[in-house]
């Protein structure tokens, strides 16, 4: 019986399958957890702009770097 369900696994029409099942409901728990949240949703929304904002360097007004 192992054997039979170890072959059907690893036929790839069938791998393909399995993986679907496996990993599509995993990543529609992970987008309902996050989401799921008002202060967690609110607070990942305000990280999206993160990379976009500019540090003032440290120094004097001709942009020398202490």
């Amino acid at each position: 019986m192992f054997a039979k369900a170890w072959a059907w696994m690893t036929d790839l029409g069938n791998s393909k399958v399995l993986a679907l099942l496996i990993f599509m409901p995993l990543f529609l728990a992970i987008v309902a957890w996050v989401y799921g949240n008002r202060r967690r949703s609110e607070r990942l929304e305000s990280y999206k702009y993160m990379p976009f904002l500019d540090e003032e360097p440290e120094g004097d007004q001709k942009g020398e770097l202490k």
